[in-house]
């Protein structure tokens, strides 16, 4: 996918991994850059378009897409995060909010934008996954469910929109230097910059994932290789049923 040119829109883009995101994608020579927030003054960074989006919010998700018709690389990254185990007295109401907001949320500007990326060529879409889609820590495992859910969702859409020429790339990495970690002392973070590069060249070679940091390409390699083994048969199915 050429970003020189193109029209981008990242989602949570006003802080962490998302502005460096955005900022990644107006130096490799994006046009326009929508940063999407819930509060757009909270964007503040030169050639930035602000984009008010609310994952929680489906009426602001469908404005969003209305105003932004012209985006060829949709890049999801907004999410929030609870640290709280699956089995307790607390459970219910944190995990229910990961999986509107995460899961639910990104599927809503996913299918909002579907349209759009097919009238403007394919384009590429972008899924800021997790370490966590395939291994669960106790205090993050309503966290890990909802990311373990989008992978599963990556992967099916990736076949679905092959033949509109879209192009989806799903990114895992384990700690990000953020806001969002600021609690997790002792451990590794990798800088947000350096995972924004990693997916700039992910999207530059239609790369269909990206393993952002040793630990998360550790983890996948503990596990079947499903890409190459499993979907060459899903998508022949898949294309066998789909009227071309």
């Amino acid at each position: 996918m050429q970003i020189e040119g193109s029209v981008a829109l990242v989602t949570g883009a006003n802080r962490g991994l998302g502005r460096s995101l955005a900022r990644a994608l107006r130096d490799a020579g994006a046009a326009k850059v929508y940063a999407g927030a819930r509060d757009p003054g909270s964007v503040t960074d030169a050639g930035m378009t602000p984009l008010r989006l609310d994952l929680s919010d489906p009426d602001s998700i469908a404005a969003a897409a209305e105003a932004a018709g012209d985006v060829s690389i949709l890049v999801n990254n907004a999410a929030t995060c609870h640290v709280t185990p699956v089995i307790g007295p607390d459970w219910l109401a944190p995990a229910r909010e990961l999986f509107e907001v995460n899961y639910l949320g990104t599927l809503t500007v996913i299918n909002a934008f579907v349209p759009i990326l097919a009238r403007n060529g394919g384009g590429s879409l972008v899924n800021i996954n997790s370490i966590g889609s395939w291994i669960a820590e106790p205090q993050l495992a309503a966290y890990s469910a909802v990311k373990a859910a989008n992978w599963a969702a990556t992967n099916a859409m990736r076949v679905q929109l092959r033949a509109q020429g879209t192009r989806v790339t799903g990114v895992y990495v384990g700690w990000i230097d953020t806001d969002m970690t600021a609690y997790a002392e002792g451990v590794d973070k990798q800088s947000p910059d350096s995972v924004a590069a990693q997916v700039i060249e992910g999207v530059r070679t239609d790369a269909e994932e990206v393993l952002a940091d040793q630990a998360t390409r550790d983890v996948k390699a503990a596990l079947p290789n499903d890409i190459e083994l499993l979907y060459g048969a899903v998508q022949e199915a898949w294309d066998a049923r789909t009227p071309a």
